[in-house]
């Protein structure tokens, strides 16, 4: 993965051979060891930068699709909040990676019986997990290479951070380097700019807040950091493919987690 992405879906991978991969996820470094299975919602910025495994399972379903399982309030909100479940290989399930298969040639085909009942497993899979890995804190990479220490230093801060007005100083500040010098280690590292890794994680937030809220579009605009409602509208046709309204309208039949105000 050269550079970080983000796509509206719920994201599935298993890793079941080899090492460990590492993600860098929203602003939060998280490794998915041998065994692990993690479920996590694309539209957060995220980009695989290490990795040792060498079989890797990879699952997208509609957001829309996750929305509408009906699944315990407590697990939705850690998903939109955009934080990964992540199980321990000790919770690993034997048939995980047959499972895996299965799912993947039943959902390649235009038989509507074998779409349904794969996804009615790939449910029943998330609520397991659920179960026995809500309440676990994801595995952050400890590791000790400066390079990716920086840049985590200056993603965290971001990701903490994006909802106000920021400079390229300002997350180098968070790394303790000179700008130069850290908008060319941000490179390196994550394939793009600050700028555009800022604009991808308002852009998440924009697209929480519609699921989620019923702010006027213009509030939105502003609590997830765009400078201008223009500037939201722009940004948001041209990477999302859509507006914001027919976004919302397109979510609202399957999400049942809405509330009036500001989370």
């Amino acid at each position: 993965m050269g550079a970080p992405h983000q796509h509206d879906d719920l994201e599935i991978n298993l890793v079941t051979e080899g090492g460990t991969m590492l993600y860098l996820f929203g602003g939060t470094p998280v490794e998915i060891s041998s065994g692990s299975l993690a479920v996590f919602w694309a539209a957060v910025p995220h980009q695989l930068v290490a990795n040792s495994a060498t079989s890797v399972h990879w699952l997208h379903l509609p957001f829309t699709t996750f929305l509408g399982w009906g699944l315990p309030d407590t697990l939705v909100r850690r998903v939109l909040s955009g934080t990964p479940v992540v199980s321990a290989p000790s919770a690993a399930l034997p048939t995980d990676p047959a499972s895996f298969a299965q799912w993947a040639a039943d959902l390649a085909t235009n038989h509507r019986e074998r779409h349904r009942i794969a996804l009615l497993e790939i449910e029943a899979r998330v609520r397991r997990l659920a179960l026995t890995s809500l309440g676990e804190p994801v595995r952050r990479y400890t590791g000790g290479e400066p390079a990716l220490q920086h840049v985590i230093a200056m993603v965290r801060h971001i990701a903490e951070h994006f909802r106000e007005p920021l400079t390229s100083a300002d997350i180098a500040g968070a790394a303790h380097l000179h700008p130069h010098y850290a908008m060319t280690q941000f490179r390196k590292v994550v394939r793009t700019t600050m700028g555009d890794y800022l604009t991808k994680h308002r852009l998440a937030e924009a697209r929480r807040l519609l699921i989620t809220t019923d702010l006027p579009v213009n509030d939105i605009a502003s609590a997830a950091g765009f400078g201008s409602v223009s500037r939201f509208y722009s940004v948001f046709t041209s990477l999302c493919g859509t507006s914001p309204a027919k976004f919302r309208r397109e979510y609202q039949g399957a999400g049942r987690h809405r509330t009036p105000e500001h989370p």
